[in-house]
């Protein structure tokens, strides 16, 4: 089929060159002309495992192409997606203005029948404007559907490649099955293609992530009870996860999550039910539960030091929400970065690849290390923010020798406490009594008690 994909942010870029793979001729469309010479020189303007060599591949072979000529590339395919940004207002509502503007281009350029997809994760009725838009603008006959995204960072070619489901919301049959027939090559092992009404294929998007954000949310909240009461996230987990109706996925308790869809969309999902005088409480609790955990985790680092962090070093591994991603928005690491900061002390950061990216973030407030060891050096303590695989085996020996102080915060539970703790290393996780307020403040006694005697 002739494809055209407009916008070649992360759903855009992954969607279309996976599309291409399975020998479609596929248009990606971006208004950023820069970037789309990047794109047609080899360039990514983001990092994702293994997509760099397909590009590559579908390029030379010719089934994938990119522009800056929007009405052309309509003209020249039979099934058009939106997959433009839609970021968070500052009320939280999802912004649909780049949609808008898109589908109001597209009729524009429209000159005989084709189907326009919003891949794009939009509010429930959005859908239904663009057609709106479009009808504003040619009499030319057209059809719209929808067709969420359920990619993760990181792994988003396996996503594509190999869908737990697809979801084809569309009120026209022919349009569904139009749909399905572009879809087949990646559900060949009977994964389901699911067809429902416009309407329910736009909120399931929202739906899924809010419960995924939600179980975090709620895992992070019986990792603080832990801490309370005297247990251990760690076997709460294993006891939960064994069960076959929760299972094990998003049971990780940690400071949070970020990213670009769970804080947005769980945000936007609770303003769409508010303009139905609806109050998603479950869905409230679980954003306000993520800022708090942030907070927390700030906290145990703050009544460590007593407040005084004013010269002191802190290493800090990790700045990518999630591993095998460059992407900051929403990172916790961002938080504690800016709370390290503002109380005067000296941050020294690795991240395996988000580094660039966290220069337009922190420009020179801090020190990019050019190792996890090297941000480590004369340290009063190290800060792991984001469980990179590089990260989970360090030589203790020699990250105790380098540090002034060993001392770890780990937001993401990555070492065995007691083994940490025979080492002489100061440990301190999230939902362990190693991690707790309470051992905090022993600590800060004990250290104290140290520094009379001396």
């Amino acid at each position: 089929m002739n494809i055209t994909i407009i916008g070649t942010g992360y759903v855009g870029l992954v969607t279309g060159t996976c599309f291409a793979e399975s020998g479609n001729n596929v248009v990606c469309v971006d208004n950023d002309r820069e970037k789309v010479a990047g794109l047609k020189e080899g360039r990514m303007p983001f990092f994702e495992p293994g997509l760099d060599g397909l590009i590559l591949k579908n390029v030379k072979e010719g089934r994938l192409h990119f522009t800056s000529e929007l009405p052309q590339a309509v003209k020249n395919s039979f099934i058009v997606f939106i997959a433009v940004g839609t970021p968070q207002n500052g009320d939280g509502t999802a912004d649909t203005k780049s949609v808008m503007n898109v589908a109001r281009s597209i009729g524009k350029s429209l000159d005989d029948y084709k189907i326009i997809v919003t891949k794009s994760t939009v509010p429930v009725g959005t859908t239904e404007r663009v057609a709106e838009a479009i009808r504003e603008t040619t009499d030319i006959e057209f059809d719209v559907a929808s067709n969420p995204e359920f990619l993760k960072e990181g792994s988003a070619i396996e996503d594509f490649m190999k869908p737990d489901r697809v979801v084809i919301g569309a009120d026209n049959p022919s349009v569904s099955g139009i749909l399905k027939e572009l879809y087949l090559p990646f559900v060949r092992t009977s994964n389901p293609v699911i067809t429902v009404g416009i309407r329910s294929a736009e909120l399931a998007k929202y739906a899924a992530n809010a419960i995924l954000a939600s179980r975090i949310s709620f895992m992070n909240e019986i990792a603080n009870l832990c801490e309370l009461v005297g247990a251990n996230i760690a076997d709460v987990r294993i006891v939960l996860g064994a069960d076959n109706r929760i299972g094990h996925s998003f049971l990780f308790p940690g400071i949070g999550y970020g990213g670009s869809c769970f804080p947005k969309d769980v945000k936007a999902l609770i303003k769409t039910a508010e303009t139905f005088e609806y109050d998603l409480k479950v869905c409230r609790a679980t954003d306000e539960v993520n800022v708090m955990q942030k907070e927390l985790f700030w906290r145990k680092i703050k009544i460590f030091f007593g407040g005084e962090l004013k010269g002191k070093k802190i290493g800090v591994w990790g700045l990518s929400f999630k591993p095998k991603t460059d992407d900051l928005r929403e990172a916790p690491s961002l938080f504690i970065i800016d709370k390290l900061l503002s109380f005067g002390a000296d941050v020294s950061v690795h991240d395996p690849i988000a580094i660039d990216n966290a220069k337009e973030y922190l420009k020179n407030m801090v020190t990019y290390a050019k190792s996890n060891y090297d941000a480590c050096s004369e340290a009063d303590a190290l800060v792991i923010h984001t469980e990179w695989n590089e990260y989970r085996q360090p030589d203790f020996e020699r990250l105790k020798n380098l540090m002034k102080t060993p001392v770890i915060f780990d937001g993401r539970n990555l070492y065995n406490p007691e083994k940490l703790e025979k080492l002489g290393f100061r440990y301190f996780g999230v939902g362990l009594q190693n991690g707790s307020f309470k051992n905090v403040s022993k600590a800060v006694k004990a250290n104290s008690r140290r520094e009379n005697v001396r």
